[in-house]
Order: structure tokens, then sequence, then C-alpha cells
């Protein structure tokens, strides 16, 4: 049986530090490279095994001693070593002449050679227009395992080391690196030298250069750290957001966690071509330009709210991921998970208007979806070979892993909860952990709280309990709330009926209840049921929205609870009409009870809210039979259109930030599957003006009136949105564009789109696009044609493992026939089995058992569209 240990590096050498010199050519796409590694060897070894890969080693030899401890290499003895590459492991193993290396400190210095590929990992290259000029810069992603593309290493997260870099850079070319630069000389050929100060002892999937035609902002002093934007010339104003977010997150932080900033500066950098969001390399966070550039007067809450959480996430890394890190890759989520919440925390105090617990129930939601399906994983699991590693970058390490830690915040209270983090992160400051470490410190703060205990059943468990909430007479004759719990699932049993499920059986549920009268009531419900004290109707299971698990009342309490929708807080009005869905989706409830729901929501002014309600009119829509779409976007007319004519088109003086969200959402809905013409004739009245002598559309609803024109365009709108996605006037304005591409019903339009994904669509983002056709009812099978036929060149051309993100669209491929068949699900399943192994077999499971849900669901629609009633 294979351990996970058969896949790491021998611990017979530890480093201590790297000083590496590299230099890019930018017009060749390659680069040079030397380094000089201090290690310690603890016993006698024929051989040094470190990480490289794609690398030409050009010679390498070993010196007694460590320069930084005042040894002289120069005098000191040492001999030639050896190079053997072994390209399936991803190592070269340096050998010495003749006998071991005995125990003692050396410095193994090497000098290699390497390609700057175009697969967005490792050391890269990228490009973009510089008023007509394509310019190139050199950059790196070396999460998790591709800082040994850049330079031989020890590329695992605990063999934490100090890094010296120095950047021999192209004239005229910024060179950027992890800490503040030291000194810049010209050299003969006319490069620069620059080097940079040495960094913390840190992992080396942290370790990043840019080098590259870029400009910086100047320089922001945050309580001695020097804060900047880097990115391409032209775009240094739209810097300001990202700035002030950052600013407010670096003293935020300092003052949560007790630590100091633990670099010596920051630059966040913007990258054209970036494979991820954004990475949290220390000192020198790198982003998507769309994500970290925004104009503050042309930008929708949402796209600044992303802005800020996103940069707030990275900049939470620097303690969470950077200064303390998880020992190996199955603790990835320590990383995440922490950095996800904690950007909440921090977001939440920067902008409180923004409400941002209650947008993120909605990425909770996301989260219970996956969660819900028999082919889940535990957010923490072994890991043997790094490569798992990337499937866990995923909802269930991100939004579950958050959405436990807030769970457990407030069951705690914020009194307790910070002092138990505080002694994490001092206890484990530049060294590596795992997760019992964070549950023992919180636990040792939080008093008679079984923390551990309660966590590691939702971290080391797949899945989440349904709590059932029923009327009883408590032993004593007074009135009570029964609490019990079972499994969530969507399907009965896994597809297929005989497969395993990763789904637990029962945990211990922190629930927080309140009755009517506000009281709140604490209880840890475990697989034997608890009760609860009824006091005034209706009462709240699961009160302020943290609990990530669903909630069923009887008829009695259901009841209640509806008459008092408006006392609810919106995000416990969210979590009313989400599991009325849920339950509805998985077969346990009818289209007649979430319409009971449905009556409540006239009122409603929410956007959160109205998601859940938006997002089931649009899959009813996506499955419906044809015959049936009609009725159905009549009901949505008359759901929806009452609350356009509320908030009206244009922004109100005094008005919300809740109210601009809520009518982009109505807009996107009425224009598409509610087939509202008026609408329809409206936004393409604001397109037309938009793109032509006209005012911009507003920032607010400017995605929503593209995607409406784009649903309902042909060629001449389509042009239209290709013309500004080449020549937009900003980052979020091409993001804009760019996924509008991806709601084209048009056919031919469709077809134009497919395939300029294998030719201009930047590689980050074609599996996106192709995700978003394969989902869309028009365009759906003749993408999925398209994806099946062009697979191994999609593969080929898109950055390592995402072709999954594309396969991902599958799930709404889910029509069946008259006869109940699945259209397109059946050949769909044969043509991806064996295509997929390890953790993204995983990915392409969930997604293939979420096709299945919706298969199923279709089925049922013909005999339940007719339950929908509307309000009033």
């Amino acid at each position: 049986m294979t351990s996970p240990d058969d896949h790491r590096l021998p611990r017979s050498v530890v480093p201590r530090r790297y000083e590496l010199v590299l230099a890019p050519d930018l017009e060749l796409a390659s680069f040079s490279g030397s380094e000089r590694v201090e290690i310690e060897v603890v016993e006698p070894v024929e051989r040094i095994v470190m990480h490289a890969a794609d690398l030409e080693i050009v010679g390498a030899s070993l010196a007694l001693g460590w320069a930084s401890d005042g040894d002289d290499l120069a005098t000191a003895d040492s001999f030639s070593l050896g190079a053997e590459l072994d390209d399936a492991s991803e190592t070269v193993a340096f050998l010495a002449p003749s006998e071991d290396v005995p125990p003692g400190r050396y410095t193994l210095s090497c000098s290699f050679r390497g390609v700057l590929n175009d697969k967005l990992h490792g050391f890269y290259r990228s490009t973009f227009d510089d008023e007509g000029t394509t310019r190139v810069l050199a950059t790196t992603q070396f999460e998790q395992t591709d800082a040994r593309r850049a330079f031989p290493c020890l590329d695992e997260p605990d063999r934490k080391a100090v890094f010296s870099v120095t950047i021999d850079a192209p004239a005229g070319a910024v060179a950027l690196s992890n800490g503040r630069e030291l000194s810049s000389e010209e050299l003969a050929d006319g490069r620069r030298r620059v080097r940079f100060a040495d960094t913390i002892p840190m992992s080396t999937y942290l370790v990043a250069f840019v080098v590259g035609p870029l400009v910086a902002t100047p320089a922001v002093d945050v309580d001695g750290v020097a804060l900047r934007v880097v990115c391409a010339p032209g775009k240094e104003h739209l810097a300001g957001p990202a700035l002030d977010a950052a600013a407010h997150a670096l003293r935020y932080f300092a003052e949560y966690f007790a630590i100091p900033y633990p670099g010596d500066k920051v630059d966040l950098v913007a990258i054209p071509d970036f494979a991820a969001g954004a990475m949290e390399n220390l000192g020198c966070v790198t982003f998507r330009e769309s994500i970290l550039l925004a104009d503050p007067d042309d930008a929708a809450r949402t796209e600044l709210e992303r802005l800020a959480e996103v940069v707030e996430h990275e900049l939470a890394h620097m303690w969470f991921g950077d200064l303390v890190t998880m020992r190996w890759w199955n603790g990835i989520w320590l990383n995440e998970a922490f950095a996800t919440f904690m950007a909440l925390c921090c977001e939440d105090d920067y902008r409180p208007e923004w409400k941002v617990f209650t947008s993120f129930a909605r990425s909770k939601g996301t989260a219970l979806g996956i969660d819900g399906l028999h082919a889940t994983r535990p957010v923490e699991f072994p890991v043997a070979l790094p490569d798992e590693a990337a499937a866990m970058f995923d909802v269930l390490t991100y939004e579950k892993g958050a959405s436990v830690l807030w769970m457990l915040e407030q069951y705690l209270g914020t009194e307790l909860f910070p002092p138990g983090i505080r002694r994490y992160l001092a206890a484990h400051a530049q060294g590596s952990t795992e997760t019992h470490d964070l549950w023992d410190a919180i636990e040792a703060e939080a008093s008679g709280v079984p923390v551990r205990a309660v966590m590691e059943g939702w971290i080391f468990r797949g899945g989440y309990p349904l709590v059932s909430a029923s009327s009883k007479v408590a032993p004593d004759g007074t009135e009570a709330v029964g609490l019990a719990q079972s499994p969530f699932t969507y399907l009965a049993h896994p597809p297929g009926g005989d497969g395993p499920s990763e789904v637990g059986s029962s945990w211990l549920v922190p629930v927080i209840a309140r009755s009517g009268g506000g009281e709140l009531a604490r209880v840890l419900l475990g697989p034997d049921g608890a009760e609860l004290p009824a006091g005034a109707a209706p009462v709240v299971v699961n009160a302020g929205g943290s609990g990530f698990y669903r909630v069923a009342y009887d008829a009695a309490l259901r009841s209640a609870l509806l008459s008092g929708y408006e006392s609810l807080e919106p995000v416990e009005r969210y979590g009313l009409v989400s599991d009325a869905w849920a339950t509805f989706l998985a077969g346990r409830s009818s289209l007649r009870e979430v319409s009971e729901v449905l009556s409540r929501v006239a009122s409603e002014t929410d956007p959160h809210v109205w998601s859940v309600v938006i997002g089931a009119l649009g899959l009813l829509d996506l499955l419906a039979p044809e015959g049936r779409r009609a009725g159905l976007a009549e009901y949505s007319r008359g759901l929806l259109a009452p609350q356009l004519a509320r908030v009206g088109w244009e922004r109100a003086a005094g008005e919300d930030e809740m109210t601009r969200t809520l009518r982009a959402a109505l807009v996107a809905a009425l224009g598409t599957f509610g087939r509202d013409d008026a609408v329809a004739r409206h936004c393409d009245a604001l397109f037309a003006g938009d793109h032509g002598d006209g005012p911009p559309v507003p920032a607010d609803i400017a995605s929503a009136v593209l995607g409406v024109v784009a649903d309902h365009g042909h060629a001449s709108e389509l042009d239209a949105i290709l013309a500004r996605y080449r020549s937009p006037r900003d980052p979020l304005d091409e993001d804009r564009h760019l996924g509008a591409l991806g709601r084209v019903t048009d056919p031919d339009a469709a077809r134009r789109v497919r395939e300029l994904c294998l030719t201009e669509i930047r590689n980050q983002s074609a599996p996106h696009l192709l995700a978003s056709l394969l989902s869309n009812r028009s365009s759906g099978p003749a993408t999925w044609e398209f994806v099946r036929d062009h697979y191994e060149e999609l593969v080929r051309r898109f950055p390592p493992h995402s072709i999954h993100r594309t396969v991902n669209g599958v799930v709404g491929l889910a029509q069946v026939g008259d006869d109940g068949r699945p259209l397109h699900a059946d050949g769909i399943r044969s043509f991806l089995a064996g295509r997929f192994e390890g953790g993204h077999r995983r990915l392409v499971d969930q997604s293939l058992e979420r096709l299945e849900v919706n298969v199923r669901l279709a089925r049922r629609l013909p005999s339940e569209l007719d339950e929908l009633v509307l309000p009033g």
C-alpha cells in the first residue's frame, strides 16, 4: 500500500536559506538562474534530493559551511556534484562523487535554465496591449507545487527557509519580489541587477518574482508598511479602491491578531494573464486585473465588494498561511477557510453597510449545494501526491470551511474566539501546524466547550444535517421545541445505487435558536436530539444564519414562522427560502410548499433573498418542457415585475446599497427567462447608447443589461460586445463584456464564441466561458458537441487542472424528453468516464451527480408546475 511519505522528499536534508539570482529573457521566453542553498545534512547521504521540473541543470557543487554564518565559501572545501533529473517524480538528485556526505552545514550551489511557459504556472510569461504594441512580462504562480519549475528546491510546505532574491531585469523593466528592494545597479549588458531583502522563513510556494514594463503607484505608509499597487501603464488611476481596502486590512489584522504584519512591504500586483483570482505571496500579492483595478465611479457595489474581499482575503493570508502554514496539503483549508472568514470580519468592519455576512449566505448556499451530494468530501482528508491538493481549492475548502468557522465563532461568542486565534498564531509563528493545533488553542480559551470534538466532526466528515424542529410537550408539562438531525442529501442513494457516499451520519451541531420574544438559546445537538423552550412564536432555529445546516419545521412552527416573516433578519429569511427550495429539489417536499413560502416574498427587499427565488425560477425555466416555459415566464413576471416597478430603473436619492443590487438581479431575470419585452427593449436602448454616442450604462446594472442583450441578440450585438471586449474602458468593463459572451443564445453567435475560446480568449477565461455556454439551454447541446470534439485540444491549451471547470457546465444539460429519458446526460456520462483521476475525478463526479439531481427534477416538473400560485 502506498504511503503519503512515498511522495515526500527524504528528511535527511533541511533547507535554511536560498540565495537566488534569476535572469529572465522576455523576448526569448526563457530564463537562467543560479542559487546557493544553505542546507543542514542531518544524517549521511549519498544524494541530496530536491524538486526540479522543466529545468536544465547546468552545474552544481557542494561546499562546507554557510556564508550567512560568516563562513568563507571561497576557501571552504567544495566538490562538484552530478545531477540526475527524474521527470516522473519532478526531482533532481545531486550526487556526491565518491562517498556519502556526512552530517553538517553545507552550501549547495547550482546553475540552471528554463522556459517562461504559457501555462500560467511556475515562472511564466504574460502579455498586454499597450497602444497597439504587445508588451511581455514574466511572473510566477507557485502554489501548489510549481516553485520547482523556477529553481531547484525542497518544494513542500513545511520545508520553510529564508529567501534572498536577486533579479537581473531587462532595461526599463520593473522587478519585484517578496522583500523590499535593497539595491539596484546597471550591468555591462544594459540589464539592471535588483537585490531584495531577506524574507522570513516561509514555504517555497510563497516565493514570487515579477519582471516587466509595469508601473507602481506612490507608496502609502500604513503604520510603517509601504503599500503600493503595481499594474500596466495607464491603469494607475484604478488603484484607489484596492489601496483603501488594503490599508484598512493591514491595520485591522495587525490589531485582531495582535501580531505586526510579518513582511517589510506590500505590493499588490495586477497580472494580465492569471489562472486564479489572486495569490498570497508574502509582500508581493498577485491578482487578476479585473479583481484588483476599478474606477469607484464606474463600478457596481458588488464589484467593489468583491475587490475588497479578495484584497482582504490575501492579506489575511500574510498571517494565516504565510506566517503560520499547514504542515502538508491536506491542511490547505487552514489557510483558505480562515482567510475567507477573516476577510468577512474585516470587510464587515470596513463597510458595514455592505452587510457582507448576509451576502456570504449565498456563498454558503453554494457550499451546501455541493455538500449535499454523495460525491462530496470532508473539508480535510489525506493527501498523498501534492497534485491531489489541486482539487481541494473549491467551495468546500473556502466556503464550507469559512462557514463552520463562522458557526463556531457565533456559538462561542466574539469575546472568546479571537483570543484563541491569537494563542494559535503566537504559538506557531514561522512554523507549520496541523488542524488540531487550531482547535486546541481555541478550546483553551473557550472554557467548557469541547471545540476539538465538535469541529473535527465538521472538518473530517463530509455532508451536513437537516435539523428537524417540532412542537412537543416537555416532561414538566411545558411547551418545547424538539430538535433532531438526519443527513441531508439531494439523492436518497449515490447515482448508480451502489457507490460509496461521503456524507456523514451525525454531527455535534452548534444550534442557536431565538423565540419571538428575542430570547436566544444555545444547544449542542447530538445524535440523540435536544430540546429548546418554546417561548413566544415564531421560533427561529439557526438564528443569525451562521449554522451550516438546513432546517425543516413542522406545520405549526412553519406557519408561525411564515406569519412572522417580516420580523426575521434578512439572513434568516434567506435561510427559510433557501431551505424550502433545497428540500423540494431533494424530492422531500412539493412545489406547492415552495409556493407557500414564495407567497411571503412580495414585501421582500433584500437582494440575497431574491437571489434564491430568481435562481429557482431560472432552474425551472432551464429544465421545464418547452411547452410550459411561456407559463413559467408569466409566473416569473408576476412575481418580479412589481419589484422592478417599485425600485425603478434609476438610482434614487438616498437609495441604499442593497436596492442597487436588487435592481440588477430583477433586470437580468425579467429580461431573460422572464421574457419581459419592455425590459428587453429598455436594455437594448441602454446598450445602444453605451456602445454608441449615448451615456454609459450605470455600473450597477451594466452586467445585467449586457446579459439581457446577449440573450436575445444576434450578429450585430455580438460584434458590439466583442469590440468593447477588445477595447474596454477598464478591466471591469472587459470582464463584463467577457461574461456577456457566455450568455449568447443565437446559434451562429455561440459558434463564433466557441471558436474564439481556441484562439483569442485568454486561457484563464476560456474554461469558464465554455462552462457558461454549456449551462445555457439554447447553446448548451452544441457547446457540448464542441467540447467533446475538441477535448484533447482544450486540455492542451488550458492551464493545468482547469478543464473540469468547463465540464462543470454540463449540470444544465438535464432536459428530458416526453418519455422522461435524458436528452444529453447519458452521453455526457459515457464520454467523461475514465477521463479524470484523483481529486479532479471527485469534482467531475460532483458535476455528474448535480446533473442527475437536475434530470430527476426535470422528470417531476410536468406534474409539479401547476402547483405554482402567485401571491395575493
